[in-house]
């Protein structure tokens, strides 16, 4: 079997899974494949609980150093928004309420149409602004009623992923359009206060090695994102197998089959990345 060398190492058996921990009864909408309450009565999932930790760290150092480097207001609020969304999915996962999962779900709606505001605003108008922001709170309203109506999560789910495709679009067309032409423009300015063609080489080297480590920052934000979902969307696909291939290899290995918790560390990366990293610039 594939797993047969995982076995071999050092672990211990999972304890069994129990229904009478500290938050039960269940009453979330959305039942994951990691066990209830298998390592304490305390948390009904360990590990989706514990990798929020990450988000949350990562988005208090977004926080500081949008403060300590004097980046845009907005793009402070964008991580206060994803260390609510951190600590709200801590509580869902923590206690699998639906008040908890509300506080995840649509915190990270919040959040992301926050951004979408922020990648569609800048260099606007203040009128136009206004409408963008009227536009986007009334956007957010919808949604939010019509998830608690619903209660549907492929609805949530969709949402989410619609808006997060058109802030990372909108700020890939931005990338090219500010900085290329930015580029284009100092290499003009320089010809004319007459810089020395060795200068201008190493200005233009410069400039292009800064163009591709953003697109590379591209790439490893998305990367981490997609495969965090991927792994996610493996995890509901084959959670039966999954959960006896982490009886068999036992603890501690049993946790890297945990799919949803590698979601959470995928989109911390990734929303680290996308936000401080890649959005910033543009302010």
């Amino acid at each position: 079997m594939a797993l047969s060398w995982l076995e071999a190492l050092p672990s211990v058996p999972y304890p069994p899974a129990r229904s009478d921990g500290y938050w039960a009864p269940i009453t979330s909408t959305i039942i994951w494949c990691e066990e209830k309450y298998y390592a304490t009565t305390y948390i009904a999932e360990i590990v989706n609980t514990l990798t929020n930790l990450l988000v949350v760290y990562l988005s208090l150092k977004g926080m500081y150093n949008c403060v300590k480097n004097g980046h845009a207001r907005i793009f402070f609020l964008t991580f206060l928004g994803f260390l609510v969304v951190g600590l709200g999915s801590f509580a869902f996962h923590a206690t699998l309420k639906y008040p908890m999962q509300l506080l995840d779900e649509l915190s990270m709606i919040y959040t992301t149409c926050l951004m979408t505001w922020a990648v569609f605003e800048h260099g606007r108008p203040l009128a136009l602004k206004v409408l963008l922001g009227a536009s986007v709170t009334g956007l957010s309203i919808f949604i939010t009623w019509y998830y608690h109506i619903s209660q549907d999560p492929s609805f949530h789910e969709t949402a989410y992923g619609i808006l997060t495709a058109v802030v990372l679009l909108r700020s890939m067309f931005l990338m090219e359009l500010h900085l290329r032409p930015y580029f284009r423009q100092r290499r003009r300015e320089a010809a004319t206060a007459g810089t020395s063609t060795a200068e201008q080489r190493r200005r233009d080297e410069r400039d292009g090695v800064l163009l591709a480590q953003m697109w590379t920052l591209v790439a490893v934000g998305l990367t981490a994102f997609l495969g965090g979902f991927a792994i996610w969307n493996l995890d509901n696909a084959y959670c039966s197998r999954l959960r006896v291939w982490r009886h068999q290899i036992g603890l501690p290995w049993g946790l890297l089959l945990e799919g949803h918790g590698w979601w959470h560390l995928g989109t911390g990366i990734g929303a680290y990345i996308g936000v401080h990293k890649f959005l910033v610039p543009f302010v």
